[in-house]
């Protein structure tokens, strides 16, 4: 694949996530020597150690003032302390608060997760697991987004138990396996038996089609998408990507009539504003 042809396609991928909000999991576009869809695919920074959650919280209390580590050492006491759960979750939740405040993302995760696993919450667990998803598809450190992955695959686990027939759930599940761990055909799966089993569940046939296309696999994204419009003609989402995959086959014309076509459904102008640049990108 040519090396415009790759930026192209990641460009693509980008206007996915900004306008359609598929969710926080987008996968990395990637060359042959990384992604396919044979079952290879391996997760960036594979070989990095991950990261350990006691040294995370070492290094993010160096930059605390004292009076605010004052108030942290005494909720975490509480935690040590306390021997009722709903006290535990209550400083959890707290300490969730003054880390989030303090902009350190993945300590506050970490405690909103501790915090939801003993309020054994599926929307908690959601929550948790939506805040590990977010930080680790915007951190350069494959230590830490692989500790992350861990984490929120953890939290679906708990989520999906609680939930068992949630599909939303388990597309966030199949795609944070295809993106971040070492298992992609494992999410394949998942993402597939959803798709099978509720054909008109709109995440799953997008996150497959998406997924298609970044491994290079342009015609199964093409078939999937038409599907999809035989029966919703009028989804910008499905046009969107249906463009991407002609495009990255050189189908330049083809995928400039589609996008073209998805504009004109989308009503906010910062997103058909977005549509408008990548067709400039394309020309």
């Amino acid at each position: 694949m040519q090396k415009n042809q790759l930026l192209l396609i990641g460009l693509a991928v980008a206007v996915v996530s900004v306008l359609f909000a598929f969710g926080r999991i987008t996968p990395k576009v990637h060359g042959h020597e990384h992604a396919s869809a044979s079952g290879n695919a391996m997760p960036e920074g594979q070989g990095a150690a991950v990261a350990n959650f006691s040294d995370l919280l070492k290094k993010a209390k160096e930059k605390v003032p004292a009076d605010k580590l004052a108030e942290i050492t005494r909720l975490e006491n509480t935690v040590v302390r306390g021997d009722v759960s709903s006290q535990q979750a209550t400083a959890y939740r707290q300490l969730y608060t003054i880390w989030d405040h303090l902009n350190e993302l993945p300590i506050a995760a970490y405690y909103a997760a501790e915090a939801a696993k003993l309020e054994n919450s599926g929307k908690n667990l959601t929550f948790a697991a939506n805040l590990f998803l977010d930080h680790l598809s915007h951190t350069q450190d494959a230590g830490v987004r692989m500790w992350e992955a861990n984490m929120a695959l953890e939290l679906l686990d708990r989520a999906i138990a609680l939930e068992p027939n949630n599909d939303t759930l388990k597309i966030k599940k199949g795609s944070l396996l295809v993106s971040n761990t070492s298992e992609p055909m494992k999410g394949i799966g998942i993402l597939r038996e959803v798709a099978e089993r509720n054909p008109d569940f709109l995440d799953a046939q997008l996150t497959l089609a998406n997924f298609s296309i970044t491994s290079g696999q342009f015609d199964k994204a093409i078939d999937r998408m038409e599907d999809v419009l035989k029966r919703h003609p009028e989804e910008p989402k499905a046009i969107f990507l249906l463009a991407v995959a002609h495009q990255s086959k050189g189908e330049k014309d083809k995928a400039i009539s589609l996008l073209r076509q998805c504009r004109k459904l989308i009503k906010d102008p910062s997103l058909a504003a977005e549509i408008d640049e990548y067709i400039k990108s394309i020309k």
